[in-house]
């Protein structure tokens, strides 16, 4: 799975079953999870 790291902005694949996630290149704990490019279509009532 894609993260992007909070601290650098860079792109980051990590294994989350793995314990301590951090980024590889500035150390930084806080990661967004990357969304989909696909739009969800919702029918209003």
């Amino acid at each position: 799975m894609t993260y992007k790291c909070g601290k650098c902005g860079k792109n980051v694949d990590i294994d989350t079953e793995r314990m301590g996630m951090r980024c590889p290149y500035c150390g930084g704990k806080i990661f967004y999870k990357e969304r989909g490019t696909i739009a969800k279509k919702i029918k209003a009532r």
